[in-house]
């Protein structure tokens, strides 16, 4: 049985899938519950003072992110779509073959550099940079503070550019 805010989210789940539909979720309003609830049940969540507003909040919030995180994946695609021409071109057909096996080995420099950061900020380097994700939500997810998603970006940024002054002096 559900206790505490748990159980206030399970009272109020149509009423906030209602909510999320009518901000315009669409399709993704029961997947936004899912994930709410999975944060409530995975996380120590202190008491909370006014806990329906706080789970209106936190369904906004999740909505808000998952579409700034799409307008930034579909402003990269199209950002790369244009820089080929509008042609969804296969990169390995433009590139000379010693070129590829350079780009290649780079690469996994990249990643060797970032591995011996730790896991931590693998994850964040990768999640921000790659895959578009806010700070913020980053935090949340790992279960860290958002000062220490900033300082791990920053220990992935110094890795990269010792890196890249490295290879440039090759």
């Amino acid at each position: 049985m559900a206790s505490g805010l748990s159980a206030i989210f399970l009272e109020n789940r149509p009423a906030l899938l209602r909510f999320l539909r009518a901000r315009g979720a669409a399709e993704d309003a029961e997947d936004l519950l899912q994930d709410i609830w999975m944060k409530l049940e995975t996380r120590d969540i202190g008491p909370v003072l006014d806990p329906l507003p706080y789970l209106y909040r936190m369904a906004n919030n999740l909505m808000l992110d998952r579409y700034r995180s799409a307008i930034r994946r579909d402003r990269r695609e199209q950002d790369w779509a244009d820089g080929v021409g509008g042609v969804m071109a296969d990169p390995s057909e433009q590139v000379a073959i010693d070129e590829q096996m350079i780009l290649k080995q780079r690469l996994d420099e990249a990643r060797g550099v970032l591995r011996a950061l730790g896991p931590r900020v693998e994850i964040i380097f990768r999640r921000f940079r790659i895959e578009g994700v806010g700070q913020r939500v980053i935090a949340q997810d790992l279960g860290v503070s958002l000062t220490t998603v900033e300082k791990d970006l920053q220990k992935a940024y110094r890795a990269m550019l010792l890196l890249k002054q490295k290879l440039d002096t090759e």
